[in-house]
């Protein structure tokens, strides 16, 4: 069976990943870190199997229960610190149709999983009637040969956050684009990045994966001191090399994998930031045809790097922010 597990606390669901990693023919086939988010991505991607969490920030598990049930419904296994504990909203989310409900698992200090007993149980009867391997709403991700989305790549580095909120914000939210923004901040800053602009706009923002095939609809924030590049399958891959280049992620090395392995074009913006990475790339996919946008010096808190790639002629527009997302749309579609 394919997966989803929903909690918002990382110990919990690394232990929950390690609980279905060890189990033969099941894999995980996402996580979210909170009821709204969980809802978006089962709807997007409806697994077999939900483990989900009661007490969350933005939404609880028995309301995203009961929005799932109705959107794209599956299986889901209440997995909660205390059943007991919290047995009002166990009977609310058993009463929106969640299966069963069980304590969570604990991590130890050195990694080991204890009290995966009952989780197991649980699991294995729930595969029973979902049938083998939940071949019936099997949805994989997408590889080459199949249709790819529309794509959005946006590159920033200084006053980068506030300009990728206020990109993503007046963008459609239900909308058959993958966007992949490369930001340069350190790893220990990205997971709480991507969880800023969620709340900012509204949006699911989550760290790329190593071999995450971008879909419709995704929201990825490179996450890594490593640069972000895309493979020639398609799949987001993180690379120590090229090792000399300064900015890390590099926006001008993820823009050139783009322009060489994705195989439509797409729209690129390079927002603010200083230095000079991402002119050479931006230039490099207006080569392939893409539609490149550079920020306006006015609405830029360091105009480097759009200057850079306009000096370099890479963009085929100069917008102020509040005007990208209507000429993006247009673009991209709705």
């Amino acid at each position: 069976m394919r997966i989803g597990i929903v909690n918002d606390m990382r110990a919990a669901c690394e232990a929950l990943r390690r609980v279905v990693d060890s189990l033969p023919d099941h894999e995980v086939a996402w996580t979210a870190s909170d009821g709204v988010e969980a809802v978006a991505l089962a709807k997007r991607d409806r697994p077999d199997l939900i483990l989900m969490d009661l007490l969350m920030p933005h939404m609880d598990g028995a309301q995203a229960t009961r929005q799932i049930m109705a959107a794209a419904p599956c299986a889901i296994l209440v997995v909660t610190a205390t059943v007991s504990g919290n047995i009002s909203l166990v009977y609310d989310a058993m009463g929106y149709g969640a299966l069963d409900a069980v304590d969570t698992p604990m991590l130890g200090p050195a990694g080991e999983v204890s009290g995966a007993g009952a989780l197991v149980e649980k699991i294995g009867v729930i595969a029973k009637l979902v049938g083998p391997a939940g071949e019936s709403r099997r949805r994989p991700q997408p590889r080459a040969g199949g249709a790819p989305p529309r794509l959005l790549v946006v590159g920033a580095s200084t006053g980068g956050p506030k300009a990728l909120a206020d990109l993503l914000l007046p963008l459609p939210q239900d909308w058959n684009v993958a966007t992949v923004i490369v930001q340069h901040v350190d790893v220990a800053f990205a997971q709480g990045l991507a969880k800023w602009l969620g709340d900012r706009t509204g949006r699911s923002v989550r760290v790329a994966e190593h071999g995450q095939h971008p879909q419709a609809g995704d929201v990825l924030l490179a996450g890594t001191n490593d640069h972000l590049a895309l493979s020639k399958d398609r799949s987001l891959e993180y690379r120590a090399d090229p090792r000399e280049v300064f900015f890390r992620p590099s926006v001008d090395v993820f823009f050139g994998s783009v322009a060489e392995h994705w195989p439509q074009i797409g729209v690129a913006i390079l927002l603010t930031g200083m230095g000079k990475d991402g002119a050479k790339g931006l230039a490099t996919l207006r080569g392939r045809g893409w539609h490149t946008i550079a920020q306006d010096e006015a609405t830029s808190v360091v105009w480097s790097m759009p200057k850079a790639a306009i000096d370099a002629g890479a963009a085929c527009e100069v917008l102020a922010i509040d005007q990208m997302a209507r000429v993006v749309t247009a673009r991209l579609g709705g």
